[in-house]
């Protein structure tokens, strides 16, 4: 009676520190979760006022540039990204005041900041109208008062005390962060050593009632065996979560492909509605690139890589459809391809896609006008271990200097956009007959 009594005392005591153990790491765990959560909120609303403050300084100097660019040259392609800029500066200036909190350290600059944005914009809306009007004296006179410099200036401190705002505030959630994630562990450390003492009195009191020891461990070693049934349940649980990952990404890029594919058999019925000439190449050409884009996530799902694409597979399925497309439409130039078994990233892979269709495209439609042939050849080749080489080439008419441009210029926008997603630049080369197109290529990411 006595031993059972002490065992009751022991096992009473143990249990007692236990849970009293248990209820300090709950405790502790859910005031550092609702306080991660807290700091988690605030970082990413200061990652937003870092971004919106950036952007709004980014479109404000896209609008200056374009000013500056018609000003000085008349030419109105300039104005082409201006009034997006500017649209663009506005909404991101409303997000900004918007977002602010009202105790926030710049909250007060925000009434100038928006006088001041406005004014800019007003300036640079008056010398576009000023040039437009022919009046480029005054125009120059309003450009060379400095005033826009000086508004861009303060605009620019502004911002920039904003961003540095949003980054202390974020590294000292951050800091925060991991001194909470100390604690929990120092916490949880310290609760398990206490847990663990408590095992040892509570083994060390049965131990000293032998009567009871073999029920002890009989229970033991079920416990042992229904966690090594539970670890293997989840196993195999979290093998079949991955693999239904898998399988939903998969089945994502599937889908994306369908609508692409919908969406290029969209424009071919609208293509063939029209009767316009030019509308159905500019419609035919959109055709083609969305294809291009279409074949990469084709090529993410029928393969099992979903980060890098094969670039001869893609590009030859690619270049494959547009010899098709182009001889359908009367063109007799012949497609060669060579290429080298290369990976790139996904997103690098769609832009050099574009940039490819459009560099054959405009190949077959002028390298060989009238009834002239010829061969349009592609290749890609590894430059060492972290390079490659694409090139097009022809043996046709080859370029002229100041010879009128073909076509709309879209394509050649197109290829010079795409090379500068890719950091970096294609460099025609006149062969005398013909004309090569080179790009080099980083694939140290792959």
């Amino acid at each position: 009676m006595f031993g059972r009594s002490r065992l009751a005392l022991g096992v009473g005591a143990g249990l007692t520190i236990g849970f009293l153990a248990l209820i300090v790491i709950v405790g502790a765990t859910i005031w550092l979760v609702e306080r991660g959560n807290s700091l988690f909120e605030q970082s990413a609303l200061q990652r937003s006022i870092r971004v919106v403050a950036v952007e709004l300084r980014d479109h404000l100097r896209t609008a200056e540039s374009s000013q500056r660019g018609f000003l000085l040259t008349g030419n109105q392609i300039y104005l082409a990204p201006y009034d997006t800029a500017k649209t663009r500066a506005r909404q991101e200036l409303d997000d900004l005041s918007r977002m602010m909190a009202p105790d926030a350290p710049n909250r007060a600059m925000l009434p100038r900041l928006s006088e001041a944005v406005g004014e800019k914009i007003a300036e640079m809306d008056n010398t576009i109208a000023l040039k437009t009007a022919g009046r480029d004296a005054d125009a120059m006179a309003v450009l060379q008062s400095n005033r826009g410099k000086t508004l861009m200036d303060e605009i620019n401190v502004f911002l920039y005390g904003a961003i540095l705002t949003a980054d202390e505030s974020a590294t000292l959630d951050s800091a925060e962060q991991q001194r909470n994630a100390s604690l929990l562990r120092w916490i949880s450390a310290g609760a398990a050593v206490v847990i663990i003492l408590v095992v040892f009195v509570v083994a060390f009191t049965v131990y000293r009632n032998g009567q009871d020891l073999k029920q002890a461990r009989d229970e033991v070693r079920a416990i042992n065996l229904t966690l090594e049934e539970r670890v293997k349940t989840r196993t195999a649980d979290l093998a079949m979560a991955r693999e239904r990952a898998e399988v939903l990404l998969a089945e994502v890029n599937h889908r994306v492909a369908n609508s692409l594919q919908l969406v290029a058999v969209l424009v071919g019925m609208q293509m063939r509605a029209v009767t316009d000439t030019a509308a159905k190449d500019a419609l035919r050409e959109t055709q083609s690139r969305i294809n291009a884009i279409s074949l990469i996530h084709k090529s993410l799902y029928t393969s099992g890589d979903v980060t890098n694409v094969a670039l001869d597979d893609y590009l030859g399925a690619m270049l494959g459809n547009l010899e098709t497309a182009m001889k359908k439409d009367g063109h007799t130039a012949i497609l060669k391809c060579y290429l080298e078994p290369i990976s790139l990233r996904t997103d690098a892979s769609v832009n050099l896609g574009v940039a490819v269709q459009e560099l054959v495209t405009n190949a077959f439609k002028y390298a060989y006008p009238g009834d002239q042939t010829g061969e349009v050849r592609v290749r890609l080749k590894r430059l060492g271990e972290d390079k490659a080489e694409l090139t097009v080439e022809d043996d046709g008419v080859g370029i002229t200097p100041n010879a009128p441009r073909g076509g709309t210029g879209l394509g050649s926008k197109i290829i010079h956009t795409m090379a500068t997603a890719l950091k970096t630049q294609v460099e025609y080369i006149n062969r005398g007959p013909g004309t090569l197109a080179r790009l080099v290529l980083t694939t140290a990411n792959a």
